[in-house]
């Protein structure tokens, strides 16, 4: 069975960002794939900053990693890159430890003026850590995306591409819903 596994570099569980993360876990539910979700963020911080190799905690959160084979890397743009709270955990990683991987670049920034963000910032520690099938990026305005007192709506656009992406990288296999 396919696995994939969602590492969310966001600062907070109530950002637009866990929207655009609901919307991906619910199409992989859609396909009938398993998942897992790392909240980076809710990880030990003295761990992640001094890159404490020898953390149980850390460890098993890698180990998910490399179990998966659809990794999505979702983060919002901060001063044009990607967040440090996602940096912490991706120097963690192993050297190899997305090879063999579909991986994911995902993305939720306040205007279309940080599109490329993932492409020159991302996209080459990725590839770096392994990665050979990189999707393209899925780039989410923070505007396509409502907070409300139940949950998040993601307008139908940002959904689509989504979608898009997810075709690129879904199992074959897989009939299309």
């Amino acid at each position: 069975m396919t696995k994939a596994v969602l590492i969310n570099g966001g600062n907070s569980v109530t950002s637009r960002l866990t929207g655009v993360q609901q919307s991906i876990e619910s199409l992989l539910e859609q396909y009938g794939i398993s998942y897992e979700t790392i909240q980076v963020h809710q990880l030990p911080a003295e761990d992640l900053i001094t890159a404490n190799y020898a953390s149980e905690t850390i460890a098993k959160e890698i180990v998910k990693v490399g179990e998966a084979d659809i990794v999505f890397f979702l983060t919002p743009i901060y001063k044009g890159s990607y967040t440090g709270i996602l940096k912490t955990f991706i120097d963690l990683l192993p050297q190899k430890g997305l090879e063999n991987k579909a991986v994911v670049p995902v993305a939720i920034g306040g205007s279309i003026a940080h599109l490329l963000a993932l492409e020159y910032s991302l996209k080459p520690v990725l590839s770096i850590l392994g990665a050979t099938t990189i999707s393209s990026p899925i780039y989410i305005v923070d505007s396509q995306v409502t907070k409300t007192d139940t949950g998040f709506i993601v307008e139908e656009a940002a959904k689509e591409r989504i979608e898009k992406v997810w075709e690129s990288v879904a199992p074959k296999s897989k009939v299309t819903v």
